[in-house]
């Protein structure tokens, strides 16, 4: 019922940036909380970074100040701003959406884009 497509990923040097951009549309009551996890293969997903609805963020200790997640109210969107990107942060990343949808019982959605590849190349 909640659909989250992602876009902005791609292939970049080592300190060079790039923005990813989520946004989330269906029938939808509120978002609470907006993430970025990203996964290597055979590996767990990992939390890069969370915004609440009213802005309280954190991040992973590996991109804590290199990278700078918003989000757009208005149209359920949320970014992933990331800077001096270095070869360790090749991963595909995935967005998340927590929060309820429209209809009389509001239920609970959770909610993961596709996923876009994000290569660092050194």
């Amino acid at each position: 019922q909640v659909q989250l497509v992602e876009s902005g990923g791609g292939l970049v040097q080592a300190g060079g940036s790039l923005r990813l951009s989520c946004a989330a549309s269906g029938s939808i009551l509120r978002i609470n909380t907006m993430a970025w996890y990203r996964q290597a293969p055979g590996k767990q997903r990992e939390l890069v970074a969370a915004i609440s609805s009213g802005g309280r963020t954190n991040y992973a200790d590996s991109v804590n100040g290199r990278f700078t997640i918003s989000r757009d109210n208005t149209k359920n969107t949320v970014y992933l701003q990331m800077n001096s990107l270095k070869p360790e942060d090749t991963f595909v990343y995935y967005c998340n959406a927590v929060g309820k949808v429209l209809g009389f019982m509001s239920r609970d959605f959770n909610s993961w884009g596709q996923g876009t590849q994000v290569t660092v190349s050194s």
